[in-house]
């Protein structure tokens, strides 16, 4: 089915030179971090990797126990504790917030090219991370970025190497196995991404015999195969191809490698902006909740965060609409994700 050649008409990042600039920051994303496993080893698509599913009798488990993730937070809270204190406790240039981010998800977390000399990191997941720094340490510059590959978010919660994840990271229940999430403060859902040429509609029958890329990790990857283990993936659908970073499912799809990009439809509509030969295709199969990750203990940080949030969302001149108006109101075209959805909080003191 695929034409195995290079794809022209990029918008905005400019054909071959995108390709290669996405190459490039996805190389240095994963030399910040220690090396990616492949999935089904140690840090790809499992928990440990910050996967949707795990072993699938983990899933199961998890979904025994758990429903309605995105509403498994703690009440807002502007209290200081253990957490909040030992980052103020740090001291000169460290005295930071250290935030795992993307740098390379276009209008979510990334640098822009073309805004000349050392392109900033900026973006929707940059805008939060900002203010959450200026309200625990009183700066919003106060914020160290980390780039992390999408089955490196979890482990560098862990292995505190950062503070919080700010990266397009869905709430789910496998995922509250190992880290704590804040409220929701984006939804989204799975789906397919493909050139405007492909016989593929959606996440459906025309799926048949196609490959389709993933990022290791990603509940896109998790969904997929738990699909496959249940029978409802179409047949013939090959999911080898993942990687470390989601972009670079989109140069595998310029490059004619793959047939089709399974993710998050938020991060999918960017991708489609920045190339206008490929589109969504047919609708979201999955409804999904983004949140802010954190260790599992800090239960302080959580409180603070959510508070963040809150406040984030009532502020119209600096706040959540604002954000979405800069950044993806031109890439979003569902007018529901026009708004920040609806917290709910676990009833714990």
């Amino acid at each position: 089915m695929r034409a195995r050649r290079l794809r022209t008409g990029l918008k905005g990042w400019g054909g071959v030179g995108a390709m290669a600039l996405a190459c490039v920051l996805a190389v240095l994303a994963a030399l910040l971090l220690p090396a990616v496993h492949s999935p089904g080893g140690a840090g790809g698509g499992g928990a440990d990797g910050g996967g949707h599913g795990v072993a699938h009798g983990s899933r199961a488990r998890a979904a025994e126990e758990c429903t309605d993730p995105e509403k498994q937070t703690l009440a807002p809270s502007g209290d200081d504790g253990p957490t909040i204190d030992a980052i103020r406790a740090r001291k000169g240039e460290k005295r930071k917030l250290i935030v795992g981010v993307d740098q390379n998800s276009y209008r979510w977390g990334y640098r822009d090219p073309n805004s000349g000399g050392d392109a900033e990191l900026e973006g929707f997941d940059i805008d939060l991370a900002h203010r959450i720094a200026k309200d625990i340490l009183g700066d919003e510059d106060a914020v160290q970025f980390k780039a992390i590959p999408t089955d490196q978010r979890i482990p560098a919660i862990q292995d505190g190497r950062v503070d919080m994840v700010v990266r397009t990271m869905t709430i789910n229940c496998d995922r509250l196995e190992e880290v704590a999430f804040s409220a929701p403060y984006f939804r989204t859902g799975q789906q397919v991404l493909a050139p405007k040429s492909s016989r593929i509609t959606g996440y459906d029958g025309t799926l048949a015999d196609t490959e389709i890329c993933t990022a290791a990790g990603s509940t896109a990857l998790s969904t997929l195969e738990q699909d496959r283990t249940d029978g409802t993936l179409p047949e013939g659908v090959d999911l080898r191809t993942t990687v470390p970073n989601q972009l670079d499912c989109l140069v595998r799809l310029q490059l004619g490698e793959v047939d089709a990009v399974v993710t998050d439809g938020a991060l999918a509509a960017s991708q489609a902006a920045q190339d206008p030969t490929v589109e969504l295709k047919g609708d979201a199969f999955t409804t999904e909740y983004y949140g802010v990750a954190m260790k599992k203990d800090a239960d302080d940080l959580v409180r603070r965060v959510n508070r963040v949030l809150e406040q984030w969302r009532a502020d119209g001149a600096e706040g959540w609409q604002h954000s979405y108006d800069r950044w993806l109101s031109k890439t979003m075209d569902d007018a529901a994700k026009s708004r920040p959805p609806t917290p709910q909080y676990l009833r714990k003191s």
